[in-house]
């Protein structure tokens, strides 16, 4: 699967998050920024994502997807 297939089905999913992707072709890491993350447990931030990604990953187009979830002020302080 492409990369720019996954973060466009990531914010095409999440209407208003910013979604950077890397990967090998079978394994990805995905960096998603968004304020719908705001009061959300890990585990519900990881499901919104991977909700997104759903049907790649039940027929094995998407194998493996990391996910780092952040708001878009954890994410401005991350950056200093």
């Amino acid at each position: 699967m492409e990369i720019d297939a996954i973060v466009k089905l990531i914010e095409t999913g999440m209407p208003g998050c910013q979604a950077a992707v890397t990967g090998d072709g079978r394994h990805f890491e995905a960096v998603v920024v968004s304020d719908e993350f705001e009061g959300k447990t890990p585990i519900q931030k990881q499901r919104m994502v991977m909700a997104t990604v759903k049907t790649q990953l039940e027929s094995d187009e998407l194998h493996a997807l990391s996910i780092k979830t952040y708001t878009k002020a954890q994410w401005e302080a991350l950056q200093g």
